[in-house]
């Protein structure tokens, strides 16, 4: 393991030393015949610097996955995810984002004009590829996001409940509304509001900034608040991992029921036992769960109603909508001092007419992804409200996969791998 930490970390510096060669700002643009002096040094080539973004992104995820599969070992994760908050993080500010890149995919599959880079979509599928094998090992500490968290972790208060189904919406949410702005060419959101790009970039908006600040000091006593109630991604791969080929286990052993992967997961991934103190007859739950599959499809059809209605509102933020809002407000009360947008319009000939049909075009578009976004806002709801439904017996303790962040906490705290440790080391 040292030999491949050693490799890791000689690929970091390199990346770092190879920066302070990259032109920071454009060259200015002389117009009196001035010749730029030759170049004593090659220009480094920013396909290299992607190239080493997908590299260590694949090997980064190969390494977590080799060792809570097959080492069942926290140590390497955490050296994963200072290698991941020190590249990913600071050096390269955060970008490529896997988080954000689902705004770039939305929009390519939305529109056939718009071309997606290459190391944008392998960002965004090769988390996913991994998360439908291993789970969700991208999130263990390769993500700079959730690396961070991460490595302030020092306890974990245990949420309600109701308040972790509660908030384990709001991600979903947080995707679709990503996805319905994307499509739309309103804004990216998830670039615009993220709270950690501030403290990469050592700068930025204060608010963003304050708000990621907040999110690591509560990520000092609860684990990972960013990963589990705000990270639209991780919504998005706990779909894959649920369903992963090779699962993790917390060991390889019987389980003895003892309670310590439990008390120890920071994401409350592991589910005890399940006692059914009320004996509920099987043919009630049944008809629960019938009452709410007959219920999904109103619910579905109720919340792309509202959506739909709330559509000319959302509308609103797009910039076409706002420079035509601007415009006709100028038309009614003409204003000497005026905007930039609207000198920008009104010098390059802007037609009125031209920019209501644009108007127009938006409006239409959110009427129907509005539609299509709220019908899924009904179904996040409804399968929520099935999920919390089902009680499902259990004899031991279980991790619940799509939760599973795979941090590897729970395999030092099983007796059994301790056990197990002890007999392969002849202590």
């Amino acid at each position: 393991m040292k030999r491949i930490s050693t490799i890791f970390m000689s690929l970091l510096l390199v990346a770092i030393s190879g920066a302070q060669n990259l032109d920071r700002f454009p060259k200015p643009d002389f117009e009196s015949g001035y010749q730029y002096p030759e170049k004593l040094y090659a220009l480094p080539n920013e396909q290299l610097w992607l190239f080493i973004d997908v590299f260590l992104l694949v090997g980064l995820m190969s390494f977590v996955a080799w060792a809570i599969l097959n080492k069942q070992k926290r140590k390497p994760i955490i050296w994963v995810s200072v290698i991941s908050v020190a590249y990913f993080g600071f050096f390269r500010s955060g970008c490529v984002c896997s988080i954000g890149s689902i705004q770039n995919v939305a929009l390519a599959f939305a529109d056939s004009s718009y071309i997606i880079p290459v190391s944008v979509f392998l960002f965004f599928i090769l988390p996913i590829a991994f998360a439908l094998l291993f789970g969700r090992v991208f999130c263990a500490g390769v993500c700079p996001f959730g690396a961070l968290q991460e490595l302030v972790n020092i306890r974990n208060y245990r949420l309600s409940k109701s308040v972790t189904a509660v908030l384990g919406v709001i991600p979903w949410l947080y995707l679709i509304f990503a996805v319905l702005y994307a499509v739309t060419r309103t804004s990216f959101i998830i670039c615009l509001y993220d709270p950690f790009i501030g403290i990469f970039r050592l700068g930025g908006d204060f608010g963003l900034i304050l708000f990621g600040a907040l999110l690591l000091i509560a990520s000092i006593f609860t684990g990972r608040p960013f990963c589990r109630f705000l990270c639209p991604y991780g919504a998005l791969l706990s779909l894959f991992s649920k369903v992963s080929i090779w699962k993790i286990q917390i060991t390889k052993k019987e389980c003895i029921n003892c309670d310590l992967c439990h008390n120890a997961c920071p994401v409350d991934a592991i589910r005890p036992p399940y006692e059914n103190k009320l004996k509920e007859d099987r043919m009630q739950g049944v008809k629960r769960l019938l009452m709410y599959f007959l219920v999904l499809p109103l619910i579905i059809g109720t919340s792309a109603y509202v959506l739909r209605q709330f559509s000319p509102g959302l509308s609103k933020s797009h910039k076409d909508l706002k420079l035509y809002n601007m415009v006709m407000e100028q038309e009614r009360n003409p204003k000497d001092m005026i905007t930039v947008e609207l000198e920008a319009f009104y010098i390059g000939g802007g037609d009125i007419e031209a920019l209501k049909n644009k108007v127009q075009v938006v409006k239409q578009d959110f009427r129907f992804y509005g539609t299509i976004a709220g019908a899924f806002i009904g179904l996040v709801l409804g399968l929520t409200l099935i999920n919390l439904s089902i009680k499902r017996s259990r004899k031991t303790y279980e991790i619940e996969h799509n939760d599973c962040v795979a941090c590897g906490r729970c395999f030092s705290y099983c007796p059994q791998n301790t056990f197990l440790n002890l007999k392969y080391t002849g202590k």
